[in-house]
Formats: C-alpha cells, structure tokens, sequence
C-alpha cells in the first residue's frame, strides 16, 4: 500500500452555513406548515462548500426532511431548483433522495428531500466504504446509461464541452495565458506542462458519451446509510459523458487513502489515455481555483482544491512514471 495523505479538514466540517433561527421568520413558519407538525429540531449539514441554509429539520411528530433554503436573489437557490428537477428524474435504480416538494416563500426557495439518516465517509477511505460507493455508483451508471426523456428535457450538457470551456487550463497556462498557479510550483508540472497540455486536448474526445452523469462526484457527496448502504447527493451539475470520467473524479481521494485505484479503472473498463486525460484536467482545474484567493463560499474551499489536485497530480504522475525535480519557483508567472 502506498503512503497515505489526509486533507487539511474533515469532509464533514467544511461548511459555513446559516442556522435555523437565521432564516427569515415567514420561511421558517412556511417549512413547518409543509411538514405539517410542530418544529422540534434542526441539524446543520456539516459538509459542503455553500453557504446557503441545508439541515435535517424535524418536528414535535417525529417526521423530517432534508431541507436547503436560498433567497432567489442567490444563484444557490438556481441550483437547488435544478437539483430538484434531476432527482425527481432519476431512475429508481439511483440510490439517492428523492425530492419531497419544493416552494417559494418570502423571495426564497426551498427544497425539501428525503432525510438519509448516515455519515460521509471517512478518510483515509475504508475497503467497505469504498466497495458500498462503488456499487451503488455502478447500478446508478448502468441506469443512466440511457436517460429518461424526462431527464434530457431538464438540459444536460456535454461534457467534451465543459471540458474544453472550463477545464483546459495547462493549455492555457503552456500558451502563456495564465500563469502557473501557486500550489503547482513545487510540483512536475512545470517541467511537464506540454504532456499535460496534451493530455487535457484529447481529453475531450476520450471521455464523450450519451450517458448521464452525477458531474461532481466526491467523497463529501456520499452518504453511507446505518446499513453501510451509500447514497449519492447533490445532483446539481449532471452533464452527457462516460461514467469512468466520475469513477475517476470519486477515486482521487481513494487515491490519497493508499487504495488501488487504478484496478478499479480497469474493473471499469476505462481507456488508459483518458484516466490520464481526466487527471490531467482535474489537476489543472483544481490547482488553478486552489490558488484563487480565499472564498466567499467556504473557508475550506482553497484547502480541497489543493488537496485534490495535488492527489490528482500524484497518481498521475505515477501512472505515467514520470520523474525529475520541479521546476525553480517563479517559472511561467507573471
């Protein structure tokens, strides 16, 4: 087993968010009239990177849901708009919560899901915990191998075009665009900057599909239920593609956990050139917004990005056996 690497944070502790007495008076009394009882209690979601309101509320009944709130005057509320959409689409094969109504009070949005009673799993990541995500994510792509009419009709872009648009940046940076981001510095991508650049291009082509993917599937979007059944959350950002392209982004903290993961790829059946492709991409897109400045949406946002690119930047480095030191400090910026 390789080394492991641990994040900064705990998954389960990254986001800043809201509490039920911070919403507005007329969206808290609205929630609890959908639920239909009482209020008694309400559980912040601890993981994520929003600051938009998401918590376990439950009533004097015993009943519950899942419940995110946004003003409408905030993208987040968008977003959870879409997500509602998407898993009220999602074939039943999907281990996921379905949405339980949606509503508007006081220029707010509210989304209601079913209450997953479990945890995100822990790093380094488990052999069970990892296997349970595994399948569930293997019965949810072989049933959105074909979407449904209904779930096209929400709007699922492609992925060969989210990669090109917003996940090319080693290209960018090879063509002097941008600089070399901070956290790559002291990394082999200096001194490998045009076999990135080249991995990112052919990426496109390499990961193209019809299927329906999650489009950002992590470690902190995993529920493992008390049954160790893992449910998959979040369906904000489903795009057209190869699944494998998701396996990978699951595997990076895999990865960083000492796991084999490249025998999980293969189980998979994904193409060699485009697991380096889409670790390429990742690592690009991930140290880049890692060296962006602190963020308005979670004070632990810069901390995964750096950590999942520089995972992703590790295992593809050892995949492609590359060696040699980094570059001197202050190459390709500006």
């Amino acid at each position: 087993m390789r080394p492991i690497t641990l994040p900064d944070v705990p998954y389960d502790s990254t986001a800043v968010r809201p509490d039920w007495p911070d919403l507005p008076e007329a969206v808290r009394t609205a929630i609890i009239a959908r639920l239909g009882s009482p209020f008694s209690a309400a559980r912040s979601a601890g993981g994520g990177f929003t600051r938009a309101f998401a918590a376990v509320v439950e009533t004097e009944a015993g009943t519950s849901a899942f419940v995110k709130a946004a003003p409408m005057s905030d993208p987040t509320s968008q977003w959870y708009a879409r997500e509602a959409a998407v898993t009220a689409a999602l074939p039943p094969e999907v281990t996921a919560a379905r949405p339980l109504w949606t509503m508007t009070a006081s220029d707010w949005f509210v989304l209601a899901l079913e209450t997953i009673d479990g945890r995100v799993p822990a790093l380094p990541w488990s052999r069970d915990d990892l296997d349970a995500t595994l399948r569930t994510w293997s019965a949810a792509a072989t049933a959105l191998a074909h979407p449904s009419p209904r779930a096209l009709e929400i709007g699922l872009p492609a992925l060969p075009d989210i990669l090109r648009s917003e996940m090319s940046w080693w290209s960018q940076i090879a063509k002097r665009r941008e600089p070399m981001p901070e956290p790559a510095l002291d990394t082999i991508a200096p001194s490998r900057l045009r076999e990135l650049a080249a991995l990112e291009r052919d990426l496109p082509a390499l990961a193209a599909g019809d299927a329906m993917m999650h489009g950002d599937l992590r470690l902190d979007n995993v529920v493992l239920d008390r049954d160790g059944r893992a449910w998959l959350c979040d369906w904000t950002w489903p795009c057209l593609g190869a699944p494998w392209f998701d396996t990978v982004t699951l595997l990076v903290s895999a990865h960083a956990s000492g796991l084999d993961t490249d025998a999980v790829l293969r189980a998979w059946g994904a193409p060699d050139e485009g697991v380096d492709g889409a670790l390429a991409a990742l690592s690009g897109y991930w140290l880049v917004r890692a060296g962006g400045g602190p963020s308005s949406a979670s004070p632990h946002s810069r901390q995964h990005q750096r950590f999942s690119g520089l995972q992703a930047l590790a295992w593809l480095t050892e995949r492609r056996g590359w060696t040699g030191p980094p570059a001197k400090r202050g190459w390709l910026r500006r």
